[in-house]
């Protein structure tokens, strides 16, 4: 199960953008062209959603089922960088738009691999989870003011 699917790619990526994605020759035919693109997108997908399991094992079960939208806007974000980084990002132009996406979901889920943020997938409400307190099991004093009195 992939967090985002390749429509949902697709739809990111503009039309002029695939003839420079799948490579040097340039294909005319809108469907013959889709189709050279379509197991390209679907690599990235997978490779996306590869890069995002990495992040969320330390903290949850994954694949994650069902993902939540923040998963699903990051796994398109992730996709759309990987293709456009196949041919190289220039950063002089509307591309760094991809890798100023790229970066904020690599953030995103490093701060939730540290457990500062939230993907909203838990169960049990947090504020009654901080109400129950914690638990903590020792062993009884040795040494205690009665004990000592009188040494």
């Amino acid at each position: 199960m992939s967090y985002s699917t390749r429509a949902e790619v697709r739809d990111m990526v503009k039309d002029d953008a695939l003839n420079a994605i799948i490579g040097d020759t340039f294909i005319e035919d809108p469907a013959e062209r889709e189709e050279l693109v379509s197991p390209i997108i679907d690599a990235a997908i997978a490779d996306a959603d590869a890069e995002i399991d990495g992040y969320l094992a330390k903290r949850y079960a994954v694949p994650l089922a069902p993902a939540p939208r923040v998963i699903n806007k990051f796994s398109k974000d992730i996709a759309v960088y990987n293709l456009f980084s196949r041919i190289g990002i220039d950063e002089g132009t509307d591309q760094k738009t991809y890798l100023n996406r790229y970066n904020a979901a690599i953030k995103f889920l490093t701060l939730v691999a540290e457990g500062t943020v939230s993907i909203g997938t838990e169960t049990e409400d947090p504020a009654s989870a901080a109400a129950g307190g914690f638990k903590v099991k020792s062993n009884s004093r040795l040494f205690t003011r009665e004990k000592m009195r009188g040494m």
